[in-house]
């Protein structure tokens, strides 16, 4: 290859990329700071809800400005909608990816009521987005409504296949109502939000390891050892 080959390659990969590099260095920090923000906002939601938040208190906790906050979502729904997103993507690696590396059926029914009580355990302190926005906006239609339901749905779906699944595996009896069993589960995540957060009974966790176990003793084909 001749040298003025050479330096028409090198002109070529290096000047346009030389003039992207500042735009593209620009766009990290922005998705950067964009990522601080939710972050301070989630802890934010955790407490006071997400009606709580706006530009103004998000402004003062991140050290911004209202318009430097504002630039990164356009509105305080789309901000609040951000946290509920980066909420529940959260939960999915908690909860429900590590579950799939247990066996099909109800070894995985196990594995994911298993991690959904460690979640549980911290945001009994802490507080779940999922529970206090459906107080917030569950008679408010709109785009915040149907981000919080999308999630729950979500997740629903994917424990009622996992049931359905055991149930497939021959795990559960033929006369099992998936549904049901599934419905039950997430009956008692409620309570135990309810019992132990709001009410602060002592045993609240006990109780619903031990409600799940009872689900298992009227469901399942042969008798099962809790995890």
């Amino acid at each position: 290859m001749s040298l003025a080959a050479e330096i028409a390659i090198e002109h070529s990969s290096t000047e346009p990329g030389a003039k992207r590099a500042p735009a593209r260095r620009a766009m990290q920090k922005g998705q950067q700071t964009k990522a601080a923000i939710v972050e301070a906002a989630l802890g934010l939601a955790t407490q006071i809800g997400l009606e709580g938040l706006s530009i103004g208190v998000l402004a003062e906790v991140t050290q911004m400005s209202k318009s430097g906050v504002f630039a990164h979502f356009g509105s305080r729904e789309e901000m609040q909608i951000s946290v509920v997103r980066e909420y529940f993507s959260r939960f999915e690696q908690e909860v429900f990816y590590p579950a799939l590396h247990a066996d099909r059926g109800l070894p995985r029914v196990q594995a994911l009521f298993g991690n959904w009580m460690k979640r549980v355990a911290v945001e009994i302190q802490s507080g779940c987005i999922f529970i206090s926005g459906a107080v917030e906006f569950d008679d408010r239609p709109g785009p915040v409504r149907d981000a919080l339901a999308f999630s729950v749905q979500t997740w629903l779906s994917a424990l009622y296949r996992a049931v359905v699944l055991a149930k497939q595996c021959g795990h559960l009896r033929s006369d099992a109502d998936e549904q049901q069993m599934a419905f039950e589960i997430h009956g008692l995540i409620l309570a135990l939000h309810y019992e132990a957060r709001f009410l602060k009974n002592p045993g609240s966790i006990e109780r619903a390891n031990q409600g799940f176990s009872n689900i298992l003793a009227r469901y399942a084909v042969t008798p099962v050892t809790p995890n």
